[in-house]
């Protein structure tokens, strides 16, 4: 990335924190991955509970296997491989009384909207209501101009990118186009628009000046 990149990353995610905060949420940016894993870290308090949510961003970072490393935490990790269904759902439904919760945004707007969409609900419910702290990692490939632009995004891209690598079975999988479909797989099932909060900065989203995940 050159340097006018890196600049415009900075400009404009400090236009955003500055809507965040007058939505009642906290932002704050890393202009790259490392950097965001370290400032992210030392925001888990030592005997935390952490609920770990799907997100190629943070897997990406290596996140996960550092917070395990600090003293102290305890990951609820739905997505252990050895885990039956029944046993990833207690997990997901453990991980709403969690002291944080990490995961991505699949979209935020230049006016500080967090929009998201789920297949199954567990994320944007945990999201909007339950875990006393959300920490969202949301690279800067991911911001989008408004609303309309950022839903655009969300249904036409991330979407039939995390359906291909899921293997879900929809029909975007096949064209990498989304049909609407009503297919038994689908992820495309619950939309989440946070446009603020009642409880003053439980949302962190902290902004990285990379592209990361879907």
């Amino acid at each position: 990335m050159d340097t006018h990149q890196i600049t415009l990353n900075e400009k404009v995610a400090q236009s955003i924190i500055a809507n965040l905060k007058r939505r009642r949420m906290e932002g704050s940016y890393a202009s790259s991955a490392a950097r965001a894993k370290e400032e992210i870290l030392a925001m888990i308090p030592e005997g935390s509970t952490v609920f770990r949510c799907g997100s190629m961003t943070a897997t990406g970072m290596g996140l996960w296997e550092e917070i395990q490393k600090l003293p102290g935490v305890e990951l609820i990790d739905p997505y252990q491989s050895s885990l039956s269904t029944e046993e990833g759902l207690s997990l997901r439904r453990k991980g709403l009384s969690a002291d944080i919760m990490i995961a991505s945004s699949n979209a935020i707007t230049l006016d500080g909207k967090l929009v998201n969409l789920d297949g199954m609900g567990n994320r944007v419910a945990a999201m909007t209501f339950g875990p006393k702290k959300v920490i969202l990692v949301v690279g800067m490939n991911k911001v989008a101009p408004d609303l309309d632009s950022a839903m655009a995004r969300v249904k036409h891209y991330a979407a039939p990118a995390n359906a291909i690598r899921l293997s879900v079975g929809t029909p975007c999988v096949e064209t990498g186009l989304c049909t609407d479909c009503n297919a038994p797989g689908r992820i495309c099932n619950m939309w989440s628009i946070i446009e603020g909060h009642m409880i003053k900065d439980r949302i962190h989203v902290k902004l990285v000046g990379e592209n990361l995940g879907y």
